[in-house]
């Protein structure tokens, strides 16, 4: 099958029923159910739920029967859904679509807060426990643990990996808050992770990362003790020149780079070899901008093979032109698959969607998702059924 997919959550297909869901999904022209196996919390509007309308997923838990043998310190967390149905097999075992398993790696402030030791840490050493380090070893064991686990007990076709690195200073808590404004410099500076496993990493890289660290600290605490907030404007020319300027920051940024693409090139060489591994590369928007994250678009693409990009803008000219930068940065063998909004903040009009879907495809990008059924009014769902077909 190829792949025209729709993400979803397993308390909504258990609501509305694994045969009544591919069902629904194959009339509007899917073939493929892109299923959530690891994920965070939040606070979901539901626009067509039938037992509620705002829901609230247990935090940093699994939706399929994970097998704990095959995990090192940090184990995976069952969701209590599962003590009674398993969407995920009830879905494999269905024939109608195939079946792939979206899976949140990083990002998980459950088993942050029990393993603080293993997220990441700023300069000043404090730890941002939705965020699991990348470079520490029992994450990465737990990374790869649980891509095998999924794929090897169940015949899904492939798996798509988001948050696989370092997530942005503001990205994942549940209620973030200061009275200090932000700006790009500030954010940039306090998202840098200099945890034990990232210091030693990068100096045996021959980078001087405790001075980098110290600078950074100093930095910051300065513009704190401050009376100036810097502008957006002048604050992203700031974090510029010092990318520019600091050659030890440059090649920070690098490892960074380096320490995710191995453990996306491990996890690809882990699993069973007939499942496709995507990379959704960034929470942040464009990209391009995926390189903070520790996402190289290239190297990470040439890991895997598959690039599954958000493309979560307001109109078809910007999807057009996201599009046109990642062809630029991918390896021209990289398969690149496109991931839509069909509803606000995004393409909010049918007609938007038919034309981002319609530019997508003329740029060579088949493979095309839609995010979330339960997030999504039936009118959006009949607009992602035009816009697969063509029509507005």
């Amino acid at each position: 099958m190829s792949y025209k997919a729709i993400y979803s959550y397993a308390w909504d297909l258990a609501e509305l029923g694994v045969p009544a869901a591919t069902a629904e999904f194959r009339d509007l022209g899917l073939d493929t159910v892109t299923l959530a196996g690891a994920y965070h919390a939040g606070k979901f509007t539901r626009p067509h739920g039938k037992t509620g309308k705002v829901y609230f997923p247990e935090d940093g838990t699994v939706y399929f029967k994970a097998d704990p043998s095959r995990y090192g310190a940090i184990k995976p967390v069952a969701n209590s859904l599962l003590s009674s149905r398993d969407i995920l097999r009830e879905l494999t075992d269905q024939t109608a679509m195939a079946v792939n398993v979206w899976l949140v790696l990083t990002h998980n402030t459950r088993l942050g807060m029990a393993h603080p030791e293993s997220t990441v840490r700023n300069a000043f050493g404090d730890p941002y426990i939705y965020n699991l380090c990348p470079s520490a070893p029992e994450v990465r064991a737990y990374a790869r643990a649980l891509c095998v686990d999924v794929t090897a007990t169940y015949p899904v076709s492939g798996i798509s990996l988001e948050t696989p690195g370092f997530m942005p200073y503001f990205h994942g808590y549940h209620h973030e808050f200061g009275l200090v404004r932000s700006n790009p410099w500030l954010e940039n500076q306090l998202g840098l992770c200099f945890c034990k496993h990232c210091v030693s990493g990068a100096k045996a890289k021959g980078i001087d990362a405790e001075r980098l660290k110290a600078q950074v600290a100093k930095d910051v605490a300065a513009y704190f003790d401050s009376d100036i907030d810097f502008p957006a404007d002048m604050a992203e020319a700031f974090w510029k020149a010092d990318v520019v300027a600091d050659g030890d920051l440059r090649r920070y940024l690098d490892f960074r780079n380096g320490v995710v693409t191995s453990l996306v090139a491990e996890i690809r060489q882990a699993v069973r070899k007939d499942a496709n591994v995507a990379v959704i590369p960034s929470v942040a928007r464009p990209t391009g901008g995926a390189w903070y994250e520790g996402t190289d678009l290239r190297a990470v693409g040439k890991a895997c093979g598959i690039i599954e990009a958000c493309f979560y803008e307001p109109s078809p000219m910007r999807v057009k032109a996201d599009l046109f930068d990642i062809r630029r940065r991918v390896d021209p063998q990289t398969k690149i698959r496109g991931l839509l909004r069909p509803a606000f903040p995004d393409l909010a009009s049918r007609g938007d969607l038919v034309a981002a879907v319609a530019a997508l495809r003329a740029g060579g990008v088949e493979e095309l998702a839609f995010y979330n059924y339960g997030h999504v009014r039936r009118s959006d769902l009949e607009s992602m059924a035009a816009a697969l077909r063509g029509a507005a």
